[in-house]
């Protein structure tokens, strides 16, 4: 939980400097929305209904990660910051993420089997 909390400010962060132009409020946006979702979605993991219902929310929050990624690396390419290498620590950040959400669901698929 705490490690989302902290990858959510980041991304809170970085995106409250990407407001100048139309791409930058654009991307931005849409960072902002992914790159927080995942902290919800797992608390909503934590409340499951169900094996199934876990795996669903962990699906979700694993998706959103991923798009999350995208728009980082498009924001490092154009640049739509002042500094992209100090991009490259968030996208690792989100790349481990993605791996430990990805063996979260793989785990519970075995344990639903």
């Amino acid at each position: 939980e705490e490690r989302l909390l902290d990858y959510s400010a980041r991304i809170i962060r970085l995106t409250e400097k990407m407001t100048k132009s139309p791409a930058k409020k654009h991307v931005s946006n849409q960072l902002l929305r992914s790159g927080t979702a995942p902290m919800a979605h797992h608390g909503e993991a934590q409340a499951a209904e169900s094996p199934k219902d876990f795996i669903h929310k962990f699906r979700i929050a694993l998706k959103e990660l991923r798009e999350t990624s995208r728009w980082l690396k498009l924001a490092q390419r154009v640049p739509l910051v002042t500094k992209p290498d100090l991009l490259s620590e968030l996208l690792d950040e989100t790349e481990q993420l993605i791996r430990i959400f990805h063996k979260s669901i793989s785990t519970a698929q075995k344990k639903l089997k």
